[in-house]
């Protein structure tokens, strides 16, 4: 089973999994998503890799470090979480709700679409 935080949550599930390794959110949403609205890293690594790529992409991700993935709503994430989870990634997260709860819990200046 995947677990799941909501944005506004963030920073308790970066305080407990930290001792496992420097954490990633795992953006899988689209360039022109990401054009639209982005989140900067702060306390973690963000990395973006469009949820059709990273497949091809795998090798780029420590599947020791601890990994929340995010899309516009939570969809898409939780698909490329299962994804992470069924290839050997054993602490991975969804950010239920996505940039659009990000934005709304988090930092009103991310846009929303």
């Amino acid at each position: 089973m995947i677990s799941q935080f909501r944005p506004k949550d963030l920073a308790t599930w970066l305080a407990q999994v930290r001792p496992q390794g420097e954490p990633v959110v795992l953006d899988v949403r689209e360039p022109s998503e990401l054009a639209v609205a982005s989140i900067k890293a702060d306390g973690f690594t963000l990395l973006t890799i469009p949820m059709g790529t990273v497949p091809v992409r795998l090798a780029e991700l420590d599947p020791k470090r601890p990994i929340a993935c995010i899309c516009h709503h939570g969809g898409r994430s939780m698909q490329v979480a299962h994804f992470l989870a069924s290839r050997g990634f054993d602490n991975v997260a969804n950010i239920a709700g996505g940039i659009h709860a990000w934005s709304a819990e988090l930092d009103p200046s991310i846009a929303t679409y």
